[in-house]
């Protein structure tokens, strides 16, 4: 198969020539987002779907993104037993330019389900609007409404639309996102009460509120990067955004320290249960891949939150 190079988000990466649609490993259940599989808003598709190799390795392995989402979908990856009832929507991240779908993704549901919980990965649409075509960069000062969101929103009714099926407590519903998808993460927190498209069916006659949110070295919360602690006026925070757990490191150079410090006090001027991890060393986009750095320890501590805010059993 025939390789070309090009450069994503500042990284080489190989991209194959022929297209290939991205298909979760057999054994999981995946459903079209929208009725007519490319929803609200839709735009011509700039090229054809397709699956990248990173050049570089995270914690010594390659990573792979999807590029040119244009039909989102749902990937239900179940417990294999001792389900807890509680479920978490997972939103790779990428720059809104495209989705590490293992590295932020289907490696998350391999964590998740071990401990009982019901993972669903969202494939959601990029390029998502309004956007840059000419720059690998979402702008941070942009306004809803966006594909993205508009299919974060019809992900989180999904979910607690098929709640017996999928054995799920509709009651204990999160979400989790990484970088991009830490923005969009905010974004659901603050945006659940109205739909941003049409009405379709009963999916969407349910609450899009997460339970509780999940944000993993999130990006775009502030206006143009900012470092004076201002909050993106499109995460709008009130005492009804869900309880929120932040993680990020100092030395992130990609999206900033700032970008949690902006929404942690956000969160805490509105009286939202907020616990936020910082770290010196980390970087950005390191998943949940264990190094020698003890940011990579983080899944432990969301685990203990969650026993905090009661939507796991036990002690924490």
């Amino acid at each position: 198969m025939k390789f070309v190079i090009f450069a994503l988000c500042g990284m080489l990466v190989l991209r194959a020539a022929a297209a290939e649609v991205w298909q979760p490993a057999s054994g999981h259940v995946q459903i079209a987002l929208w009725p007519d599989r490319t929803g609200p808003d839709a735009q011509p598709a700039r090229a054809p779907e397709s699956v990248v190799s990173a050049e570089h390795p995270v914690a010594g392995r390659p990573w792979h993104a999807i590029l040119n989402v244009s039909q989102p979908t749902l990937t239900v990856y179940s417990p294999k037993k001792n389900s807890t009832g509680a479920a978490v929507l997972v939103l790779p991240g990428g720059g809104f330019e495209v989705l590490a779908i293992d590295l932020e993704g289907t490696e998350v549901c391999e964590w998740l389900t071990a401990k009982g919980i019901t993972c669903v990965v969202l494939k959601y649409r990029v390029p998502s609007e309004p956007y840059d075509w000419h720059c690998n960069c979402r702008p941070d000062n942009l306004m809803i409404p966006t594909r993205s969101l508009e299919d974060t929103q019809r992900a989180m009714g999904l979910v607690r639309h098929h709640a017996v099926e999928w054995h799920i407590d509709p009651h204990k519903i999160g979400v989790l996102g990484f970088s991009a998808g830490g923005f969009l993460a905010a974004e659901i927190s603050t945006h659940y009460q109205r739909r941003l498209y049409a009405s379709i069916d009963d999916a969407d006659k349910e609450s899009a509120r997460p339970d509780f949110a999940v944000l993993v070295y999130p990006g775009h919360l502030t206006p143009d990067g900012s470092k004076d602690m201002v909050l993106n006026p499109n995460v709008p925070v009130t005492s009804d955004t869900p309880p929120t757990f932040l993680l990020q490191a100092g030395s992130d150079t990609v999206d900033g320290v700032y970008q949690s410090l902006a929404y942690y006090a956000g969160l805490q001027k509105a009286g939202v249960p907020v616990e936020m991890h910082l770290y010196a060393d980390g970087g950005h986009a390191f998943g949940l891949r264990p190094t020698a750095l003890p940011i990579t320890h983080w899944p432990q501590l969301v685990e203990i939150w969650l026993r905090t805010i009661g939507v796991l059993s036990g002690s924490p």
